[in-house]
């Protein structure tokens, strides 16, 4: 890792190329370095600079400082399936758009998919193999070739790299985290080529016997010997795997898992950034970490003694925090559970949490009336907003970062400047308590729940009223943005959870699987399931859109 000599929060990850570069390979080496440098893209690592001195070469690249998806998911792991769709989707976003710039990729593999800052997947080492070859060394045979032998496409071995190949590669990394291992391990660079050129794969059933046949033969036809018979594009492999991915047959609102670990009630929950754990919160003094696909529990924090009211992931999936009715708000590990901070600032009850979308800064909402801005690095306070008259519910950033909203038992949501505290507008709409804000993922709109028993919608620019939701019986105590920002969850006290479409409220479904009011609803990062909490001590998972 490096370090910016003048800015003090720049860092990158430099590569050395070893392969010593000369004579007309320079110019040939700065053509290729200045194409990978113009791949602007959310899931590409960016090449920030390159040069060569003394015939070395090198990169500057931005630093991902949460690992890669080899450190996240070692050979051997089976990776859930709703993870893969995940991690497929922006993958696939990236080598779509390299492509579309006459760029292969060439190393296609785990340790080159990087996790942001923000949870985001980044494909890093663009070029790196075209890059190596413009340098006269004594490369090994797969480096001149140019890619790692376990996902190398046939034609690849023959030296003629196409976007198929890439395509090719990403097939082997879904067969991999399918089934726990590439198909070809075995053998040194000749004899894998050989495999990759004339063996079939062994079926994914015989590893994986519960897989779908139209999911094996989606990862099949992407693993064809001949490039001609793959898919037309690595997103047409990627949506051809989704789709083929789906729970066939399971209607919206299908129950898959109930969570039975605390002992009291349940009022609020979050998603890890992959969707493969929940963190609950209970009013039983405890945060539960569970798997989201079994309710295996695997970490309980109990760092607070009172309720927890509030739990929220941070973006990056390194930490959690917490606020309670001890009036802190607590920072700790996702992992080990290890606290990192307790943040005192609150004269009472703590009631929401919010990180902001780079992981750097935490919202805390309180019965106090206030709002307060916190450095979630150092712990430290950056500013309050008083402007409520009344207990301060739930707050929410804006997907950029720049701005907060806020509701309150004073009948109103607020949205202000998160660097300033100024406030820019205020909705005025609802006649009882607001107890739940939620910003929509594209940044447009605003969702708002009350006690009014309506759930409203907001132009987030301007504050302007859009549409009403009457759809509850009860008082709305939570809502949450599908990722794709076209429909609402609902929790309301009437004990239902609603799905309904954000444009025109047309309801798809009424949830009730719970035995009491629902105090929170909360979408997978996927879209796919929704998992609820309730005064019944429970959370269950169930199918969303």
């Amino acid at each position: 890792m490096g370090q910016h000599v003048r800015i003090s929060t720049q860092q990158a990850a430099i590569k050395i190329l070893h392969a010593h570069v000369t004579g007309a390979n320079i110019q040939q080496f700065q053509r290729e370095a200045e194409t990978i440098a113009a791949l602007a893209h959310p899931n590409i690592v960016r090449l920030l600079d390159f040069d060569i001195q003394n015939g070395t070469s090198f990169l500057a690249m931005d630093y991902a400082p949460n690992g890669s998806l080899r450190n996240k998911h070692p050979q051997g792991q089976q990776v859930p399936l709703a993870t893969i769709q995940i991690y497929i989707r922006q993958i696939a976003d990236a080598l779509a758009f390299a492509h579309s710039q006459h760029v292969v990729h060439r190393d296609i593999k785990p340790e080159n998919m990087l996790v942001g800052r923000r949870g985001e997947i980044l494909l890093s080492d663009f070029g790196i193999a075209v890059i190596s070859q413009t340098s006269s060394t004594s490369l090994q045979p797969n480096q001149s070739v140019g890619g790692t032998a376990c996902y190398m496409a046939p034609e690849q071995f023959r030296g003629i790299a196409r976007s198929a190949s890439d395509q090719y590669a990403l097939a082997i990394v879904v067969y991999e985290w399918l089934s726990g291992y590439p198909p070809f391990t075995q053998g040194d660079f000749i004899q894998l080529g050989y495999q990759h050129t004339h063996e079939p794969p062994s079926a994914l059933r015989t590893r994986v016997p519960s897989i779908a046949p139209a999911l094996e033969q989606v990862v099949f036809k992407a693993l064809a010997k001949d490039p001609q018979h793959r898919f037309n594009s690595v997103q047409e492999f990627a949506q051809a795997l989704i789709e083929t991915s789906k729970p066939r047959g399971t209607p919206v609102g299908t129950s898959f898992l109930t969570y039975r670990g605390h002992a009291n009630w349940v009022h609020s929950l979050a998603w890890s950034p992959d969707g493969i754990r929940i963190a609950s919160a209970s009013a039983d003094h405890t945060v539960q970490v569970w798997n989201a696909s079994t309710g295996q529990p695997q970490l309980f924090y109990n760092g607070h003694h009172d309720v927890v009211w509030c739990v929220a992931w941070s973006p990056d999936g390194t930490r959690i925090a917490t606020g309670a009715r001890d009036h802190s708000v607590q920072i700790w590990d996702a992992q080990t559970g290890n606290r990192f901070a307790s943040l005192q600032g609150h004269h009472a009850d703590v009631l929401s949490v919010a990180w902001s979308p780079d992981s750097t800064r935490l919202l805390s909402a309180s019965w106090d009336r206030t709002v307060i801005v916190w450095d979630a690095t150092q712990g430290r306070q950056l500013l309050t907003y008083s402007g409520h008259s009344d207990v301060v519910w739930s707050v929410a950033w804006s997907p950029n970062g720049t701005r907060v909203a806020s509701a309150s038992d004073d009948k109103s949501v607020q949205v202000w400047d998160a660097a300033s505290g100024q406030r820019i507008f205020a909705c005025q709409g609802h006649t009882n308590k607001v107890i739940s804000v939620a910003w929509s993922p594209n940044g447009i709109h605003l969702a708002s729940g009350s006690d009014d028993k309506t759930a409203q919608i907001w132009n987030a620019t301007s504050g302007q009223h859009i549409f009403t939701y009457s759809g509850h019986a009860d008082e709305v105590w939570c809502v949450s943005w599908s990722p794709d920002s076209t429909h609402i969850a609902s929790a309301s006290r009437d004990r239902t959870a609603h799905i309904w479409q954000a444009q025109t409220g047309h309801q798809r479904v009424s949830y009730r699987g719970h035995a009491n009011e629902i105090n929170v609803v909360a979408w997978s990062p996927d879209g796919t399931r929704i998992a609820s909490g309730a005064f019944d001590n429970t959370v269950q998972v169930w199918q969303g859109c």
